[in-house]
């Protein structure tokens, strides 16, 4: 077995209990991050879709006060449902129904817009802290790790492959054109590539996990899983994978990002370490990360990663989770950030990033800490030194 082949081992090993481990430690934050992105302005996870609570709430674009309207799909003073008879029946029969705000159906606009005008400014969307205070006071502690299982098993998986890919790009690449080290572009492409790679895999499982997040019914996984399965098929378990021609880059710009300064730092060291030792070569801790060098550096490459595709990682969330049944957007994710962008400005496109860099930045340095310490551990078992 070359060495090549044994590095893969160990970056794979490393990596897959790296992602495990941090995906774990930061579920909570995860857990809320899904939750906000899913939700649109004015509070609703959906078009015209209930609240948590199961209280229907007025669709974003909705500006109707009448108490009944031709324009919108219910009687206020009535839960939606699909069929009004239904709405009827329940409040002939004598049942409590709590007053809801009336919600519009677009499909029986015809894509009008509602004569009737609401001048009341919307409530400003929750900040991280108070949606997560919110959370408790509804569902308690259970909530933040609904699915954990499901998201930890996903974690190690993604990483496991990717780096199994991305290793292996790497090497072959080296082999091909006899080089050393990787330039920032070709690693950049390899990383696309290898994100590309363990998606047939991974994203089926992405959007099972987003489904527990976000789900208000209290079904289990493979409640979830069956109904998913049967009402969309396979092809809904790939819900949101046209994100990706964007999303590729996210896992390639933090690695990139993570690589290339890493070999500076190493260098670095290096030249340090021989003028100090006077020619006597590098030694072991020059071809490795310290765990607070790693930690640091992986989240830089997090936040710059992030910050650069977080449209359309809000995107992707929002098919796995609001539009999920149909409804999004004319032209697909541009178009539907372009809408965001229209209804509430850069807040609105942005919604969500706060615990979305607060856990991303946190798991991907706690990952790449472990996975560097791992990494050293594996390679010391299969007797060969890093080859980067």
């Amino acid at each position: 077995m070359s060495n090549d082949t044994e590095s893969i081992v160990a970056e794979v090993v490393s990596a897959s209990l790296g992602g495990a481990f941090s995906a774990s430690a930061l579920y909570p934050l995860e857990v809320l991050k899904t939750k906000m992105q899913a939700e649109t302005k004015g509070g609703t996870s959906g078009g015209g879709a209930s609240s948590s609570s199961g209280v229907v709430v007025r669709h974003r674009k909705c500006t109707c006060n009448c108490p009944s309207c031709a324009h919108c799909s219910i009687v206020e003073g009535t839960r939606a449902t699909d069929n009004s008879t239904d709405a009827a029946a329940s409040t002939a029969e004598g049942d409590a129904v709590p007053p809801v705000a009336v919600v519009r159906d677009d499909s029986m606009l015809g894509g009008q817009e509602c004569d009737d005008e609401d001048d009341d400014p919307q409530p400003a969307s929750p900040g991280m802290v108070q949606y997560a205070r919110q959370m408790y006071e509804e569902g308690g502690v259970a909530p933040f790790y609904a699915g954990i299982e499901t998201s930890a098993i996903q974690s190690a998986t993604e990483k496991a492959l990717y780096f199994f890919a991305y290793t292996g790009l790497k090497n072959g690449y080296k082999t091909l054109m006899g080089v050393h080290s990787i330039d920032a572009l070709p690693n950049l492409i390899l990383g696309c590539m290898a994100e590309w790679a363990h998606l047939p895999v991974t994203l089926p499982i992405d959007c099972l996990t987003t489904k527990i997040q976000t789900d208000t019914t209290g079904s289990g996984p493979y409640a979830l899983l069956t109904t998913m399965l049967s009402e969309k098929g396979m092809a809904g378990m790939y819900k949101g994978i046209q994100a990706y021609t964007v999303l590729c880059l996210k896992p390639a710009i933090q690695y990139t990002v993570f690589e290339q300064v890493k070999r500076i730092v190493l260098a670095g060291r290096r030249e340090r370490s021989t003028s100090t030792r006077g020619g006597g070569g590098g030694g072991k801790d020059s071809d490795s990360l310290g765990a607070a060098e790693a930690f640091f550096l992986g989240m830089v490459a997090r936040t710059v990663a992030t910050i650069i595709c977080f449209p359309y990682v809000r995107g992707k969330v929002m098919l796995q989770s609001t539009y999920a049944e149909g409804g999004a957007p004319t032209g697909g994710i541009p178009g539907m950030v372009l809408d965001m962008f229209r209804d509430g400005g850069l807040g609105e496109v942005f919604r969500g990033i706060g615990p979305e860099l607060t856990r991303g930045v946190l798991s991907a340095a706690l990952m790449m800490m472990a996975k560097e310490k791992i990494a050293v551990i594996a390679r010391t078992m299969l007797g060969v030194r890093s080859i980067e």
